[in-house]
């Protein structure tokens, strides 16, 4: 089990036979290219390697009709000038003797990566194909897609495997209507799309395309259209879209896989997108994904023009379908006001449809003066410079992905295959030095923990160690964690982030200087006590929790960029196992993996299993049926995010500050 790579060097046989502008960007080269890098990068060798067969007409009849196939097959006898004639009659579309064969191939990559995924044969994948599929229709070639290759997945897993619940996530930079009509009043795909919409003034210039488009019958509130209506969409755009309109639809739609349109034409140097998103962010992309369905990603290649900016974003993709950490994002991140109104337009539009949206009328925004938040500057230190596409290179793996420090032997026997048991520790001395404000760390087995925390934060600093699990007993936990945080700052962490659940305070010597940034969810009410201490009430429901890791912690953290992020599950942590092991899946993204939790020792050691497990790169458990957070309860919510979002920019979701929104 792992990752499939789906691949087949005969589907670079098509190609553009005479001049035509609009079609030449569509080229074998862009197959190549990407293997290419995968294999220089070490990536091939570590997936399983799986030939693309051909897909079967029978299969192709599962979307498309007899009339059409039948039409694409003949264009094996045409000539050049036959092929030419035919090809003018569809949108932006050539066809070449090769074609039929080709896009079989495609398909049946699709079909075949599903068939891996769902009968365990692999975690997830990717197939690398050509001709690319979502604009394709029932009985029409469009936009270079000959079969729509994601929608025969997604029928082939709801004929095949009986799912009932799929999603599609299309982050082709152009709208892939053709998938949107063949699901578009089918309540079992929930099919979502961003793309470049400029007001309708960009290709395919469809009325469908904008955010009230959001399916027809029952499938009413199973189209998401996202439109772009300016071009230089970055980062932080991609990643709020995701944080505010996506992920809360999919985690109450709970899907039982997710099919990814992966078009990297969405990625910074593509002439097609003119967007400014940098490959790595599709390491986060795909990382948050793998968040649902256990895992269960099967990623689908579609446009990509610029050879180098769509190698580096598809090795970024296949990277965190490994369980690689996602690498961090370049620069600082903060959403443009167009992408805010787009974002705010979706979730009016699909509030009536889901409960995740509902009730979420956010409270009056403080007026000037009222909070103590207002005007203070946000003391961030300058992170790298902007990003070019040249100067990318692979961070390598650190030798130990996981490290897990426990006190009982018999403990190791819940640790997955590949988590490693912390032995070194940190001389007795330099131990004894850091233990000394702490009574309850002064002698004995908290000492000895300690020493092995202490070696344990070096190593995830250094690169030595991706991350790391503790599980130390309850009357050390608070100061572990004040020494924990002060090791971290004085070994060269430059910002450091702590999510606290439980009874659990703030060390009283931590300092608003823009380094730490601490988090508390206990039982009391949601406060900002300043722009770098939060506190926010433990929420009851699954709605309440996920509203308060997406929409709070979340943006919070990538606000932030911390180097390190500890995660503390303290006294009275009121965290279900699905919720605590999620929470740490998600915040794996914004410091690069480098997570340590810190975890209550309990009798049976289940937890920190299942933490190590996820820190290791597994999917978490699912959080079961999703219920709505009370109105109270995101009223608070929403309140607090109105007077952080003045210095915290990713938790705005409007386009104008004031404004009455969703949030």
């Amino acid at each position: 089990m792992g990752t499939a790579l789906l691949y087949h060097e005969d589907m670079t046989a098509a190609r553009l036979l005479w001049d035509d502008p609009q079609c030449a960007i569509e080229t074998p080269e862009r197959l190549t290219a990407a293997l290419e890098r995968l294999r220089r990068r070490g990536l091939e060798r570590r997936c399983l390697r799986l030939a693309a067969r051909e897909a079967s007409e029978a299969e192709l009849g599962l979307v498309h009709s007899p009339e059409y196939v039948a039409l694409v097959r003949g264009t094996e006898a045409l000539d050049v000038e036959a092929l030419r004639e035919l090809s003018a009659q569809y949108d932006a579309v050539y066809f070449h003797p090769s074609t039929y064969h080709c896009a079989r191939l495609a398909a049946g990559a699709a079909l075949q990566l599903v068939d891996a995924v769902l009968t365990g044969a692999a975690h997830n994948g990717l197939a690398l194909v050509r001709p690319p599929g979502h604009h394709s229709q029932r009985a029409a070639a469009n936009g270079f897609c000959v079969f729509n290759n994601v929608a025969l997945a997604a029928k082939h897993a709801k004929q095949s495997y009986g799912l009932h619940r799929i999603l599609v996530v299309d982050w082709d930079i152009h709208h892939g209507q053709g998938t949107q009509y063949i699901f578009e009043d089918d309540p079992s795909v929930l099919y979502f799309s961003w793309h470049r919409y400029e007001y309708r003034h960009f290709w395919p210039f469809l009325r469908e395309s904008d955010a009230d488009a959001v399916g027809r019958g029952r499938g009413l509130g199973f189209t998401v259209n996202l439109p772009w209506n300016q071009v230089g969409m970055g980062n932080a755009d991609y990643l709020a879209a995701f944080l505010h309109v996506l992920l809360p639809l999919a985690f109450e739609f709970d899907p039982e896989l997710v099919l990814v349109s992966a078009g990297f034409d969405s990625a910074i140097g593509d002439p097609e997108g003119q967007m400014q998103a940098t490959p790595e962010c599709f390491a986060h992309l795909t990382q948050l994904l793998l968040a649902l369905a256990g895992g269960r990603v099967c990623a689908v290649l579609e446009g990509g023009y610029h050879l180098e900016s769509l190698a580096e974003s598809v090795c970024m993709t296949v990277q965190a379908l490994l369980g690689d950490p996602a690498p961090p994002l370049p620069g600082t991140l903060v959403p443009c006001r167009s992408a805010l109104e787009s974002i705010q337009s979706v979730r009016a539009a699909q509030a009536p449809h889901w409960a995740s949206l509902q009730h979420q009328a956010m409270a009056p925004a403080p007026s000037p003066g009222a909070s103590s938040l207002e005007g203070r500057p946000l003391p961030l230190l300058p992170r790298e410079p902007a990003y070019k596409v040249a100067a990318l290179s692979c961070r390598p793996s650190p030798p130990i992905c996981t490290a897990v420090v426990l006190t009982t032997p018999e403990a190791t026997l819940c640790l997955p295959p590949g988590v490693v048991r912390q032995e070194e520790a940190a001389p007795q001395e330099e131990a004894e030095a850091w233990a000394r404000p702490h009574g309850a760390l002064a002698q004995g087995e908290a000492l000895t923990v300690l020493g092995k925390v202490l070696c344990l934060v070096d190593r995830i600093l250094d690169g030595q160690v991706g991350s790391g699990i503790t599980a130390i007993p309850a009357p050390a936990l608070a100061a572990t964690l004040d020494v924990s945080i002060r090791r971290g700052l004085f070994h060269g962490a430059q910002r450091l982030l702590c999510v606290a659940v439980g009874q659990l305070d703030r060390p009283p010597d931590l300092a608003d200087d823009g380094r730490t940034l601490w988090l508390n969810f206990r039982d009391e009410q949601a406060a900002a006590l300043s722009v770098f201490h939060v506190s926010v009430p433990l929420p009851g429901a699954t709605g309440g929790f996920l509203s308060c890791v997406l929409g709070l912690v979340l943006p919070l953290a990538y606000g932030f960029q911390p180097d390190l992020v500890l995660v503390v599950l303290g006294p009275a942590h009121g965290l279900q196992d699905p919720q605590a092991a999620l929470l740490v899946t998600l915040l794996r993204g914004p410091a690069g993996g480098r997570v340590l939790a810190l975890v209550e020792e309990e009798p049976k050691p289940q937890l920190a299993g299942i933490l190590a497990r996820v820190l290791h790169g597994e999917a978490p458990p699912s959080l079961g049926p999703f219920s709505a957070a009370s109105p109270e309860f995101t009223q608070a919510l929403g309140h607090l995010r109105g007077q952080l979002e003045v210095h915290w920019k990713m938790l705005q979701v409007a386009g104008e500050a004031g404004d009455t929104v969703l949030s």
